[in-house]
């Protein structure tokens, strides 16, 4: 393993050897058997490219034009299922925070699918790092500063690389310019996953369900 300093992201090479990957995959397919991937829509109207789902105590979701979490997903109405221990294994590892996540976004990037520079500012846990995990074909992430138009830096992510966004970068501006469609042989059909792992502030789920 290398660990690879991008603009203040912390990349960790090569962090989940073959088995582990393929391990981790099967935990998500269980994940998404139960609480299928969607493809949400921009409060813009604009559809993304990336289809999503989640795990852990709420997930991501665009309801009513505004990004957030809900306790519930929103293509079966219960809660999302719980996050698996493989996962688990990978925050406790290299997260340096003491508690659990509340949350495990699953991005699916099929052919063709890419991820606007974007910052993760939806939570009000920002101290809590938030913790990356590429599974698949290769993607070119770049990551910038705090503004838009700070200078950017690239990083090919490999599958089984991991990322750590914390400290002065938990805020930094990033996205995924292109996937390397067929680049790896993990998933047989191609394709990449990606897992992003986010502390989200305990009241936010109490508030979504009353």
């Amino acid at each position: 393993m290398t660990a690879v300093d991008v603009n203040g992201v912390r990349v960790l090479k090569g962090f989940l050897d073959r088995p582990a990957q393929v391990t981790l995959v099967e935990a998500v397919r269980a994940v998404v058997a139960e609480a299928p991937l969607r493809r949400p829509t921009t409060p813009w109207g604009k559809p993304m490219s990336v289809r999503m789902t989640a795990a852990g105590r709420v997930g991501w979701v665009v309801e009513r034009g505004r990004y957030g979490y809900a306790p519930r997903c929103p293509e079966t109405g219960r809660p999302w299922p719980a996050i698996p221990e493989p996962a688990l294994a990978v925050w406790r590892a290299v997260a340096d925070w003491p508690d659990d996540p509340d949350s495990m976004l699953v991005n699916w990037y099929g052919e063709g699918a890419r991820m606007g520079m974007h910052r993760d500012a939806d939570e009000d846990a920002w101290a809590a790092p938030v913790v990356s995990v590429s599974l698949g074909d290769p993607a070119v992430f770049r990551v910038g500063g705090l503004a838009r138009r700070d200078a950017t830096a690239s990083i090919l992510l490999e599958s089984g690389d991991v990322a750590v966004l914390g400290g002065a970068a938990r805020l930094a501006y990033h996205g995924v310019d292109r996937v390397r469609f067929g680049g790896s042989s993990l998933l047989p059909a191609g394709g990449r996953i990606n897992l992003t792992f986010r502390v989200v502030a305990p009241h936010i789920g109490a508030e979504t369900q009353a």
